[in-house]
């Protein structure tokens, strides 16, 4: 018979485990959007904003960063790291969500996308505060 995993009694394991399944949600979600920059960059290109240089080079580094987020996520000696690392992505591409929105106003987009948009914006911090949470504090998930 083998003792009980300390880290699981001190909080009844069902939180760590709750933990562990939203890293790995969150990792699944920028490994995926990474792949999509690669795989459809034009469709990321076009919410750059145009006062940015090397738009389609933003793109592929963006990508970049959220796949090795992503899998950094899943390495319990990187998590820490990769979880501040997409938070402070997801501030610096903060500006193309809000370009996106810009974009779909101008060009007469129905009420419902736009509202869509308007969410999205404070979700970014959202996510940015669920990330900290689950992977990024030092208390995290191991």
């Amino acid at each position: 018979m083998t003792a009980p995993d300390p880290r699981l009694a001190a909080d009844g394991g069902g939180a760590r485990r709750g933990r562990i399944y939203a890293v790995r949600a969150i990792a699944a979600l920028f490994v995926v959007a990474g792949v999509l920059h690669f795989a459809i960059p034009r469709s990321y290109e076009s919410i750059v904003p145009p006062y940015l240089p090397a738009r389609l080079f933003l793109v592929y580094l963006s990508g970049a960063c959220e796949l090795a987020g992503g899998v950094g996520l899943l390495v319990p000696r990187t998590r820490r790291a990769a979880a501040l690392g997409l938070i402070a992505l997801l501030a610096a591409v903060f500006p193309a969500n809000v370009q996106m929105l810009a974009a779909a106003v101008a060009a007469g987009k129905p009420q419902w996308q736009v509202a869509l948009l308007w969410l999205r914006l404070p979700l970014q911090f959202v996510l940015m505060g669920f990330i900290w949470r689950t992977a990024g504090r030092r208390a995290a998930v191991r």
